[in-house]
This record gives structure tokens, sequence and C-alpha cells, in this order.
């Protein structure tokens, strides 16, 4: 099986099941252990603590990068030394692979 890091992300449409909860545990456990599910099972969620504001920018638009070439953005929010980041596919209303390969990716990072 294929890292997800070293996987891509494809279009999914609308109409698409989201992961089940058991397929989503399982992908979770590729991951960063600072990666939570979000309790109503649609979101990826984790908190990334930085020195200071320019390592703060410098991994957004590292992240952006990822997101662009990937063409699967996450939400964020950001302050001088920290920053808030969610993965969901809105596209089909909760978690899909998508959301773990970035997920993956940015790990990586």
């Amino acid at each position: 099986m294929t890292a997800l890091r070293d996987r891509h992300c494809r279009a999914l449409a609308a109409g698409t099941p989201p992961l089940t909860p058991e397929q989503s545990v399982a992908l979770l456990a590729q991951l960063d252990p600072a990666w939570r599910i979000a309790e109503d099972g649609k979101s990826l969620r984790r908190a990334f603590g930085f020195k200071d504001f320019h390592r703060t920018i410098a991994f957004l638009n590292a992240v952006a990068w990822i997101a662009n070439a990937e063409d699967h953005h996450p939400d964020f929010e950001a302050g001088y030394n920290y920053c808030r980041m969610t993965l969901s596919t809105h596209s089909i209303g909760g978690l899909s692979e998508n959301d773990f390969i970035c997920a993956a990716k940015i790990d990586a990072l």
C-alpha cells in the first residue's frame, strides 16, 4: 500500500459517501498522533505551535502550496505563534481519503 503522503487527491462528485467511522480511524492511525477526528466525525483537526510569526507564516505558505497542488484546501486560524487547521471534504459533507492525504503531506513538512 502506498503511503498517504505519496498519494494524490482526486475529485469527488457530490453524493459520494463520506468515509465510515471505521475507515476514518484506520486512516487516522497513519497520521501524526496530534490529528483528531472531530466529535461529529466530519473533519480532521490539529493545532500547531511555532517559535514566532515568521515560522507560522512559512508553515502556512508551505501548506498553501500543498493545498493548491492537491486542489484540496484546509480551513485554518493562525496567529503569532500558532495555527489551528481543519480538513474536511465539503462537497460530500464529511471526511474523504483526500483529507488524510493532505494531513499526511502536512505532517511531512
